[in-house]
């Protein structure tokens, strides 16, 4: 597998609420944060380890065989430190197909995810 990209940020939400969020994105009862561009698809989750991993299917069709890891670890401050890694088994996109998939999951995760939780 390739690394495509990867980051890591701090999400004020404790590792067990964010792994819920992560695993099941449009429970009944959440605040809705997973919101797809026309060009999206909802991920299936692959594997997940509760409270510290997860994993999911790609979010484009275009790129069906990506994959997007997750490591959750407990932050100091009761939240979580969330990090996502993006791979394939395909060749990388080139930088601008690169850069708009990173930006996708800053977006939903590091934003999206982070304002579901109040901040």
């Amino acid at each position: 597998m390739i690394e495509i990209g990867s980051r890591a940020r701090t999400l004020p939400a404790p590792p067990s609420v964010v792994w819920d969020s992560l695993v099941e994105p449009r429970r009944p009862g959440a605040r809705p944060w997973l919101h797809l561009l026309s060009d999206e698809v909802d991920p299936r989750v692959l594997a997940a380890e509760k409270p510290s991993q997860a994993a999911w299917s790609s979010l484009w069709p275009s790129r069906p065989n990506d994959q997007i890891h997750f490591a959750l670890t407990a932050s100091r401050a009761g939240g979580t430190l969330l990090r996502f890694t993006l791979l394939t088994p395909d060749e990388a996109p080139d930088q601008s197909k690169t850069g708009h998939l990173r930006r996708r999951l800053n977006q939903l995760l590091f934003a999206d995810l982070r304002f579901s939780y109040g901040q």
